[in-house]
């Protein structure tokens, strides 16, 4: 499985971004395990909110697009 991250420019400073890339980081590494499919390539693309939004949140929101992927 690889797993590649996009963060534009428009979303915040080079801090904010590496920041947002970190915690995407962490949650692919919770996540993927579990619930991604073996031989698959996965990006995830930030959208605004997503360096305040909490990491629980963050880490539910990745497992439901994993999921409806799988069954739909």
């Amino acid at each position: 499985m690889r797993v590649g991250f996009t963060v534009t420019k428009k979303i915040g400073n080079a801090v904010c971004r590496n920041r947002i890339k970190r915690r995407f980081r962490a949650a692919a590494r919770q996540v993927l395990p579990e619930h991604g499919r073996p031989g698959m390539d996965y990006v995830l693309i930030a959208r605004p909110g997503a360096a305040e939004r909490p990491f629980d949140a963050l880490l539910d929101d990745l497992r439901g697009a994993l999921i409806d992927r799988a069954n739909g």
